[in-house]
């Protein structure tokens, strides 16, 4: 078949992950006919059934539109998954295709998806045997999946015994392999050898394996600072696990280890070009797999907020981890730009008179969030949006508090203002800048961000209750629009304008960019909710008449940004250039 594989894959996973969230006992099927061929057009029907909860005949048509939650009481427990189905339908669409859903409510749904392709060969190109995979996951007899003669291991426990069975496990892959009884003697020979990765004991006396990690991770000529470790526990029921990722440890092991088990876990941590596959079968239950070079921590981790507005592409690029906001509407909570989008809240919201709100995530859901990105990063840097506009900053502080190396910056904005700080801070962290020059790096782009907004309609800002009732009413009558900048680290209006739309654009852009050499040129953020594309065109025409920015970026204001300055708004977000340049 000729067609997009990768998004025929996002489609299912999307729908395969929302039949598992809403079927708590039972079964998911997934299923694939050719329904319809003619020639070399091919219609394939990919159906997903489940036995779940079901959805209300009177709520399926808001399953694709405006996300509603379909069940508040049966579902109250169970997170949203509007943006799912909203992806799902946008590509279906964008593909020739379409959507249905069968449902009985309280007994399952089936979600069928019928594509357009092309058959482009009759050749069969492979055979899949269900039955030999099954055979082979039960076999009983370990045999050694990989030899790694060149990579150094240190297995560190004050049972001698432990040490000894350790050994002879890992004998077979022909890795070197270190011992020490104590955290002392781990230090010490931390000092004089690499090691691909260490496997810690944690109750031990004297120094303890959580000790021992810190000391390694900040050991003064010490070569395993980045040094994968993983636990060896005899605890490992939730709140243990909890605790070793948030201690900085890169995996653990429940004692009593077997063989598979052990070497699983060396295998996930050894780079790729040290290993050499010998029984791509594995044993004992283990399923092989592609051998994946361990993704050392990196030194420093830029974090921040969904409600930053920064593209997906520069977030992928320089690795940074974004917690999600929440958007509250009458209908449920869902996760900002996770579980919900921009244009269907908007929908939401001109379609009707109710209210959506923003909130910042709470204190445990940012303990989540730094334990999980620890994972991945030695320190974190996690820049938050204006305490004066939002809990996030404090919210994110209370959570820092659990760990040593989590420090928490308000950025004094919000949206794409806070987003190029975030940018060029994690720019420098990729360059191998230090925690602290980062952070002093961002208390200066704080002082030289501008961020500001032009607000089609004050209607959204007092549903959202961020401006009096009485205030809105004086703007629609007078036909004003008020001007929305941060300072020191709060909303405040900047400017009103008075006129019609393209004239306050006009004087709104003047004004934003009315000293533009002071301006640094590199990049500018046209940030906006619900205009299109001839808009921002028109906008962007007019911003080069002041200031010939290098690159323009356009982007699409979060759901929980958009709440608060509804649809027509937009803003010019940029940096002032460094004092004496």
């Amino acid at each position: 078949m000729y067609g997009d594989e990768v998004r025929i894959k996002q489609i299912l996973v999307n729908l395969l992950n929302n039949a598992v969230k809403y079927t708590p006992e039972g079964s998911v099927t997934l299923s694939i006919q050719l329904q319809k061929k003619e020639g070399d057009d091919v219609r394939i029907a990919y159906s997903v059934a489940d036995t779940g909860i079901g959805i209300k005949k009177e709520s399926i048509p808001y399953l694709f539109s405006a996300f509603k939650r379909v069940d508040e009481e049966k579902n109250r427990y169970i997170e949203g998954s509007g943006l799912g189905l909203s992806i799902v339908k946008q590509l279906v669409t964008l593909m020739g295709g379409d959507i249905e859903v069968n449902s009985v409510y309280t007994k399952g749904s089936t979600f069928v998806v019928m594509l357009p392709q092309k058959a482009v060969g009759e050749e069969q190109v492979g055979e899949l045997d269900l039955e030999a995979r099954h055979t082979l996951r039960k076999r009983k007899h370990y045999r050694s999946v990989f030899e790694a003669p060149k990579a150094r291991v240190l297995v560190v426990d004050d049972n001698d015994a432990n040490l000894m069975v350790a050994k002879k496990l890992l004998q077979d892959t022909k890795v070197q392999v270190d011992t020490a009884s104590s955290g002392q003697e781990c230090l010490k020979l931390a000092l004089q050898a690499r090691y691909e990765a260490i496997f810690m004991d944690h109750l031990m006396p004297v120094m303890d394996g959580v000790e021992c990690l810190h000391q390694i991770r900040s050991q003064e000529g010490g070569l395993n600072s980045a040094t994968p470790i993983v636990a060896l526990t005899a605890n490992a029921d939730a709140e243990n696990r909890a605790m070793y990722k948030r201690e900085g440890f890169d995996g653990y092991l429940l004692k009593p280890v077997n063989g598979s088990q052990l070497e699983m876990e060396l295998l996930r941590c050894l780079p790729r070009e040290l290993v050499k596959i010998t029984n791509a079968q594995g044993g004992d239950g283990a399923e092989a797999g592609p051998v994946l070079g361990h993704a050392k921590k990196q030194p420093l981790l830029i974090t921040t907020d969904s409600v930053s507005d920064l593209p997906a592409h520069l977030a992928r690029k320089y690795q940074i981890a974004v917690q999600p906001y929440r958007v509250m509407t009458e209908r449920g909570e869902f996760w900002d730009g996770e579980e919900i989008e921009t244009d269907g809240v908007l929908e939401y919201l001109m379609q009707s008179e109710r209210s959506v709100r923003s909130e910042a995530p709470e204190a445990a859901d940012y303990e989540a969030f730094f334990a999980e990105q620890l994972t991945k990063a030695q320190q974190i840097i996690h820049i938050s949006m204006a305490k004066g506009a939002s809990k996030g900053y404090a919210n994110a502080l209370e959570a820092a508090g659990a760990f040593g190396n989590v420090t928490v910056v308000d950025s004094g904005h919000l949206s794409s203002g806070m987003g190029l700080i975030v940018l060029y801070a994690a720019q420098a962290a990729a360059a191998g800048m230090s925690a602290d020059d980062v952070l002093r790096k961002i208390e200066d782009m704080k002082g030289r961000t501008r961020t500001s907004f032009v607000v089609e309609s004050t209607e959204y800002l007092a549903r959202s209750g961020r401006m009096p009732a009485k205030i809105h009413a004086i703007c629609e009558t007078c036909m004003l629009h008020p001007v929305i900048v941060l300072r020191k680290s709060s909303m405040t209006v900047g400017a009103i304008h008075m006129g019609m739309r393209k004239s306050v654009w006009k004087k709104y852009i003047r004004s934003a960019l009315r000293s533009p050499g002071r301006i640094d040129l590199r990049m500018l953020f046209i940030t906006y909710a619900g205009l299109r594309p001839g808009e921002l065109d028109e906008i962007a025409e007019q911003v080069r008449e002041y200031a010939p920015f290098e690159e323009v970026i356009y982007q699409k204001a979060s759901p929980a940004i958009s709440t608060n300055c509804g649809p027509g708004t937009f803003g010019l977000l940029f940096l002032e250039k460094e004092r004496g340049i």
